[in-house]
């Protein structure tokens, strides 16, 4: 449970709406073929690029995103779900990045998105025979975490402070591990995600809550640092927009839009498992991978009943796919990892799903995948648009201000500061405020204070208040709310992007007919 005493943060006075549906789309793709010359035109519509746009409309620039396929089409929807302080970066030197992942964390828990972020205890166990020098290490960065958090400003309330545990806690916490030899373990915390893309989406709305235009569905093509030509994927018409400033925020793709841009990308994997399988696991459990200081191995509770196994850190040379995939060595690697900590080996039918993602890595001379820094860069080319590349889902919300920062400047827009460290998502609640929402807890971890409205419409129509499907826990009003506020168009976006149903082929299909149903009626 979160350990939050806030009040609700509340928006800034003169919001609009922040709802995205097709009418919304179609109305405002079309006012921009007469609507001149714009401020900062932001193509990609990840975790950055929705952060960028959000910046930008917040400081009083005149907006426009525009997103090929769906918000959190790419990277932004395959990483762990989990909102990293950064420790990881200390073992390599990194201070600055782990400082400013610390940072980030805080106000996403507290501030920013306190209604899809949790405090998860990460458990790495210790047994007989597993070696004392490893335990210090684990223990002294665990003691480096409580530093970072003490300097971001974060209260022990909301994230704990580290601990040894004994065996009977470590259980409780992780009831499948082996019980030979088992000593207990150690235990720090982090943040956690409710779910990647839906934090993505929540970015979006928010944006356009501030004045930014979010198109979907709308490929940017010749791309220049003031200009690009927009095709509406869904009819095939273009137009021309003009603007001040150009950032490209494709992620992987990067290069594509600036070819002078040189990535690398890593691919990182994850397995999806039954709940069942782990029989009730309250933590991330944390494995260290044998010869490395600073990358493990982690077992956690995910929503829909599952729990996500990762992740892995390979490289992925080669043209970037739209999906990427888990190969079998990774899935080898999880298994055979995770294996060495559990009373019961898992094995490859008990996986129900897996997915993997590729980091947007800058290109450097020989450095592992794994040891090139997770520090992003804001680049200009002459003639092209400004590339915010590297990072990671943490510190989206610096990235897009350094992005924005760098646009006001090469510009010369007349633009506010920045104020994202202080702006509430759409749907932000914590405290006593959200204790009182009179909604399920689980559509109150999903929607915040939205949640009312996802509910009022399962009252309204009994219809929306049944499961998608037998033993899944997603009503079809929230396919609705999706299809009305969320931006979704299709049923993939049902399935895959606003619900992670998709992530298990056979809960997709048994969801699939609903999806069809709830795109039908909203389009009626």
């Amino acid at each position: 449970m979160r350990m939050l005493d806030e009040t609700t943060p509340t928006p800034g006075p003169g919001l609009g709406n922040s709802a995205l549906d097709a009418t919304r789309r179609g109305r405002e793709l079309q006012a921009l073929g007469d609507a001149g010359r714009i401020d900062v035109l932001v193509v990609g519509g990840g975790v950055t690029g929705t952060g960028v746009a959000l910046d930008a409309a917040a400081r009083g620039l005149r907006t426009v995103l525009v997103e090929a396929e769906d918000l959190a089409f790419g990277t932004s929807r395959w990483s762990s779900k989990l909102v990293h302080g950064g420790l990881r970066y200390l073992a390599s030197g990194g201070v600055g990045i782990a400082h400013e992942s610390a940072v980030e964390r805080d106000a996403l828990l507290t501030t920013i998105a306190p209604h899809l972020t949790r405090a998860i205890p990460q458990l790495v166990p210790t047994f007989d025979g597993g070696g004392l020098p490893g335990q210090l290490l684990v223990r002294a960065g665990f003691l480096a975490g409580d530093v970072l958090r003490r300097t971001a400003g974060t209260s022990p309330r909301v994230l704990p402070r580290s601990r040894r545990v004994a065996t009977a806690e470590a259980l409780r916490l992780a009831p499948t591990l082996r019980r030979a030899g088992l000593r207990g373990g150690m235990v720090a915390w982090d943040g956690q995600l409710v779910d990647d893309a839906r934090l993505v989406v929540t970015i979006a709305r928010t944006a356009a809550a501030h004045g930014a235009t979010v198109l979907t569905r709308v490929r940017a093509e010749q791309v220049t640092g003031d200009s690009a030509v927009l095709r509406d994927t869904l009819t095939g018409e273009t137009l021309t927009v003009r603007a001040r400033s150009v950032i490209n925020a494709t992620g992987v793709w990067a290069d594509r839009v600036d070819p002078s841009i040189e990535l690398r990308p890593s691919r990182g994997t994850h397995l999806v498992f039954d709940a069942a399988d782990f029989g009730g696991l309250d933590a991330s459990l944390t494995v260290p991978i044998p010869g490395s200081t600073s990358r493990f191995v982690f077992a956690f509770p995910a929503a829909h009943g599952r729990v996500y196994v990762g992740l892995t850190d390979e490289d992925a040379p080669g043209p970037v796919p739209d999906e990427p995939q888990p190969t079998e060595s990774e899935i080898e690697f999880l298994l055979d990892t995770v294996n060495s900590v559990l009373r019961e080996p898992l094995r490859r039918g008990d996986i129900r799903g897996a997915f993997a993602g590729l980091r947007p890595l800058l290109r450097t001379a020989d450095d592992a995948t794994s040891d090139i820094s997770r520090e992003h860069a804001v680049l200009r080319s002459p003639g092209g648009p400004i590339t915010i590349v590297g990072g990671k889902l943490t510190t989206y919300r610096q990235m897009a201000e350094d992005a924005v920062d760098t646009a006001v400047t090469a510009a010369g827009l007349t633009a506010g500061p920045c104020r994202t460290r202080r702006i509430p998502l759409v749907g932000a609640v914590s405290g006593r405020a959200r204790d009182l929402i009179a909604a399920a807890p689980v559509l109150v971890e999903r929607y915040g204070d939205q949640a009312t409205q996802v509910l009022a419409a399962a009252r309204r129509d009994p219809a929306l208040a049944q499961p998608v499907a037998p033993g899944i826990d997603v009503l079809r009003a929230e396919f609705a709310y999706a299809l009305s506020h969320e931006g979704a168009l299709d049923e993939s976006d049902l399935l895959d992007r606003r619900t992670r149903i998709g992530l298990v082929a056979g809960d997709r299909d048994a969801a699939t007919a609903a999806a069809r149903e709830a795109v039908a009626a909203a389009r009626a």
